[in-house]
């Protein structure tokens, strides 16, 4: 099979921090938008705002701060598409703290060289969490409105801590391509309406009916009262 050599400027936008134009550093990631950027630049920015600097959704009113996590996944991508940055970020701290006399912070791992990254094992990224040691729900997605596109991917499985909002932003994405279109979106199990706050755990223990199978939902247009 034939390798297709990509230019690094044709992924330039996926792998850079909106905010300070730079590649990413200690990425982390927004959960409510899943949008990416450097940890001290997002950091900096939510001490003073809550909302998403680059698509602008309401994090959280008062803590957003809550609601940000580490993305490894994009930082070690990061790391492999730039040659060299992971060595010059090392660098670049090792310099400012013997500038101001500080103990250098403990790193989760040793640096890694470029072949040492090529030749990781796979079997590694499952030390991640990414919620997958949570208790697990499968959970099965149906449209109930025949004017709204069906999913090509209907059965998930999801750490049953994730909401109700959070269905409802990746139905959004999915179906309209626009996350901020999830408010336009309603989930209901057995015929009733679920609130956005719910997480699977609860509604499979207060709605589920059936032992086996996946958690049935149902996802249709937001019902407009006049």
């Amino acid at each position: 099979m034939m390798e297709k050599r990509v230019k690094l400027k044709t992924v330039n936008t996926h792998i850079t921090c909106t905010l300070c134009r730079g590649y990413l550093i200690e990425a982390t990631t927004i959960t409510e938008c899943l949008h990416t950027f450097c940890k001290t630049c997002l950091v900096k920015y939510l001490h003073e705002h809550n909302k998403c600097p680059k698509c602008g959704i309401l994090i959280h009113q008062s803590h957003p701060l809550n609601y940000i996590s580490h993305d490894r996944t994009m930082q070690d991508i990061v790391y492999k598409l730039v040659p060299k940055l992971q060595e010059k970020e090392a660098k670049c701290k090792e310099k400012f703290y013997k500038a101001r006399g500080i103990k250098p912070e403990p790193t989760e791992e040793p640096l890694l060289t470029e072949t040492e990254i090529k030749k990781e094992p796979v079997e590694k990224e499952e030390n991640n969490d990414y919620h997958r040691n949570d208790e697990q729900v499968n959970v099965c997605l149906e449209g109930q409105d025949l004017d709204m596109k069906c999913l090509r991917r209907k059965f998930l499985r999801l750490s049953s801590q994730a909401t109700v909002s959070h269905l409802k932003k990746f139905i959004a994405l999915k179906l309209f391509d626009d996350i901020k279109r999830f408010t336009d979106i309603e989930i209901l199990c057995n015929d009733e309406l679920l609130g956005k706050y719910h997480t699977l755990k609860f509604v499979a223990i207060t709605r589920k009916r059936q032992k086996d199978g996946p958690l049935v939902l149902h996802y249709r247009p937001k019902t407009i009262e006049y």
